[in-house]
C-alpha cells in the first residue's frame, strides 16, 4: 500500500542524466554532454546524493549543457511556493512538507486517487513555472528563442521515494522540514502545507 511519496524536483542542471552517482534518466540527449558518459540510470528509489563519485567529472559535464545551471533566489522560491499552492488548490493535493532550496525542492505528498506522482510532479513544476514567469522571475527568460519558447528552469524528470507506512511518512516529513537548516537556511513555512495530524483520511493504493 502506497500512502504517499517524497518528491524531489530538480532545478535545471542540478542532476544530469549521466551523473556519476546515478540518475533516473534512460538516455543523454546532448552529444556535448554524452562525451562525459551515457545515462547512469539506477533502479533504487533511495537517495544516491552521497554516493562516492568523480566530482571533477560531474563539474566538467555541467559545463557542457546548453544553459547555465539554475539556482533559485529567495524571491524565486516564494514564486515557486505560490505555484505549488495553486497546483495543490487545483487538484486537492495533500502536501505535508515542503522545502524549496536553491537547486531543488522537496515535498511529501499523499497518494492522490486520480493522479500518478509523475503527473503530480509535472503539475507542480508547470504551476511554479507559470508563477515565475507571471512575476518576471523566470531565470530562463533571457534564453527565450526567436519563436518565443523559453527553456524550463526545471530538470526533465523528478525523483520519488514511495512511502508505505506511517513511521516512514513521519520520518520523511521530519527530513523535509529540517532540510533547509542542513543547508544553513531558516525553517520554511508554507500556507499550502497541511500538518500531518490535521490531514483527512488517507487514500491509498
Amino acid at each position: 500500500m502506497i500512502l504517499g511519496a517524497h518528491l524531489i524536483l530538480s532545478a535545471y542542471g542540478f542532476w544530469l542524466p549521466n551523473d556519476p552517482r546515478g540518475s533516473w534518466s534512460d538516455f543523454v540527449g546532448s552529444w556535448e554532454l554524452f562525451r562525459y558518459g551515457p545515462a547512469t540510470k539506477v533502479q533504487t528509489r533511495t537517495s544516491v546524493a552521497h554516493v562516492p563519485h568523480d566530482r571533477a567529472l560531474r563539474i566538467a559535464a555541467r559545463k557542457a549543457i546548453d544553459f547555465p545551471c539554475v539556482r533559485f533566489s529567495g524571491v524565486q522560491a516564494q514564486a515557486i511556493g505560490h505555484g505549488f499552492a495553486e497546483a495543490a488548490r487545483e487538484a486537492s493535493y495533500i502536501i505535508h512538507a515542503c522545502a524549496i532550496l536553491p537547486t531543488h525542492a522537496h515535498l511529501v505528498i499523499r497518494h492522490h486517487p486520480a493522479k500518478t506522482f509523475e503527473q503530480i510532479a509535472g503539475h507542480l513544476k508547470t504551476c511554479a513555472t507559470w508563477c515565475l514567469r507571471e512575476r518576471g522571475h523566470d531565470p530562463m527568460e533571457r534564453f527565450t528563442n526567436e519563436n518565443g519558447k523559453t527553456p524550463s528552469a526545471w530538470g526533465r524528470k523528478s525523483w520519488k521515494v514511495y512511502i508505505h507506512n506511517e513511521a516512514h511518512y513521519r520520518a520523511a516529513v521530519k527530513y523535509v522540514i529540517e532540510n533547509p537548516q542542513k543547508e544553513g537556511k531558516p525553517l520554511q513555512r508554507w500556507s499550502f502545507v497541511v500538518p500531518l495530524d490535521d490531514a483527512p483520511p488517507t487514500h491509498s493504493s
